[in-house]
């Protein structure tokens, strides 16, 4: 008998899906590679990855903040302050040093809770943000996003009928997660026809569903700004939710990775849920996560982020530092990241004028982009889009015909995924089916990020492409 096959592993292993990384990413890297190599006869030049919120990857380019690496660099390599002092603002220097007087060597590992000093500025800005104190003995640095999501759901999940209520749409993190850890994904639905809003009436048909049939809800996961739809909560729907976890006795896992990325400030302003939670001066037990990936950031690649514990016991942090102490510490690059994150530079400061030309600059492209693809997606026929007024992407729901969904059938495909499929083939843009982040039965989307460049080149390449589908197949 071989030792390692896959019926001698971990059963919820195979059931993992990640579809932001799924069928049509290997698909586009394939092409990728064949446009690389020089010898095919692809109907297109490049591959547009359109697929993954990941801003400075080639072909999207997002330059990254000047402030930011060059604080890096210094602490990658601090004999730099003094071998090229004229290319390091004063600010970006004394930075690095502060940081280095605390950290040593960024080779070393650090605190498994991360730097104490980055966590200390990680409190400011959340009391900054809020205008309610944080301890940063609640903060826990970690590598990104991710890693932080996925210790808190293999802490939740105490059993194979532990449930986490997620949205749908939804983020294929916590789908797959959710398998990964044996649980139950509980699905409520986010209403498109009004702006993909959250409604804690379909939560509680959710809930009440999912006790019937014998799961154990333990969180509620809210995504805001959402991914993929890029909605944001008023606080009325806030306060809403937070007592509903009240009611029901659950956790309150927030996902506020996208917080600055808001293209509508003043009609869609941000509000944490650690806000909330404490007008509200309510009990429930509520973990923040925030990343360096997102935002005017864009440093997937650092593998930076943090979470925030609210309302939650001494010795449940306890738990969760000898949890993160098994990794012995998150990355130092990615904790600095961090630190340059939530400490930017400050107006009166050599860098400060550079730093806001560049985040103004992000912000106003990125909503500029979300507008305009939001139009011309909404001219096609068979085609509607919310324009979303946070996040990085757009989720457009597409109407297919019955030829198309039987073309679909005949392939093995969701008709969603064989739409997308067609469109890498003939245009080189990846996006990823809707059928990967959950939908309504019966409807089909895409998500695309807004990234891109070239916008009248990038969206002409979907109208064309969605045209000739529409006269291959026709309108539904």
């Amino acid at each position: 008998m071989r030792p390692l096959t896959l019926d001698s592993l971990n059963p919820n292993a195979l059931k993992v899906e990640y579809a932001v990384r799924g069928e049509l990413a290997i698909k586009a890297e394939e092409y990728r590679e064949q446009l690389k190599a020089g010898s095919h006869a692809l109907p297109f030049d490049r591959v547009i990855s359109s697929n993954i919120g990941n801003p400075q990857q080639k072909g999207l380019d997002q330059p990254p903040i000047t402030f930011t690496r060059q604080v890096a660099a210094l602490m990658e390599w601090p004999a730099l302050a003094e071998l090229a002092p004229d290319a390091f603002p004063k600010d970006v220097i004394a930075r690095a040093q502060e940081l280095s007087r605390e950290i040593g060597s960024i080779g070393a590992y650090s605190h498994s809770q991360g730097v104490p000093l980055i966590r200390k500025n990680v409190a400011q800005f959340i009391q900054n943000r809020d205008g309610y104190p944080s301890d940063p003995a609640h903060i826990f640095l970690t590598g990104g996003a991710s890693a932080g999501v996925s210790l808190f759901l293999s802490l939740l999940i105490n059993s194979p009928r532990a449930g986490i209520l997620i949205p749908i749409p939804q983020y294929p993190l916590y789908t797959a997660t959710i398998a990964q850890f044996n649980g139950v994904a509980i699905p409520y639905l986010l209403d498109e026809y009004s702006g993909w809003s959250t409604s804690v009436e379909s939560i509680e048909e959710a809930l009440e569903k999912a006790q019937k049939e014998g799961t154990v809800p333990k969180a509620l996961v809210i995504i805001n700004p959402g991914n993929p739809t890029g909605a944001l909560l008023d606080e009325t729907t806030q306060e809403k939710l937070v007592k509903l976890c009240e009611k029901f006795s659950l956790v309150l896992l927030a996902d506020e990775v996208y917080q600055a990325n808001l293209h509508q400030p003043k009609e869609h302003p941000f509000t944490s849920f650690k806000k909330v939670v404490k007008n509200l001066n309510s009990p429930v037990p509520l973990v923040s996560f925030h990343s360096i990936s997102k935002g005017v950031s864009g440093e997937c690649g650092r593998r930076g982020g943090y979470f925030e514990c609210t309302n939650i016991s001494d010795e449940i942090l306890a738990l969760i530092y000898k949890m993160v102490s098994v990794g012995l510490c998150p990355p130092l690059s990615g904790q600095i990241g961090v630190d340059s994150m939530v400490r930017p530079p400050r107006e009166g400061e050599e860098s400060y004028v550079l730093w806001k030309k560049e985040t103004d600059t992000i912000h106003s492209d990125l909503a500029s982009r979300t507008k305009t693809m939001a139009a011309r997606l909404n001219a096609l026929p068979g085609v509607s889009c919310v324009d979303s007024p946070g996040a990085l992407y757009l989720f457009p729901q597409i109407k297919l015909s019955d030829k198309a969904q039987e073309a679909a059938r005949k392939a093995g495909k969701e008709p969603d995924a064989f739409y997308s499929l067609a469109l890498l083939d003939e245009t080189g843009i990846c996006v990823v089916p809707g059928s990967g982040f959950g939908q309504k039965e019966g409807e089909w989307h895409y998500r695309l990020t807004c990234l891109c460049p070239g916008v009248d080149e990038y969206v002409g390449k979907l109208e064309g492409f969605h045209r000739r589908w529409v006269q291959k197949y026709g309108e539904q």
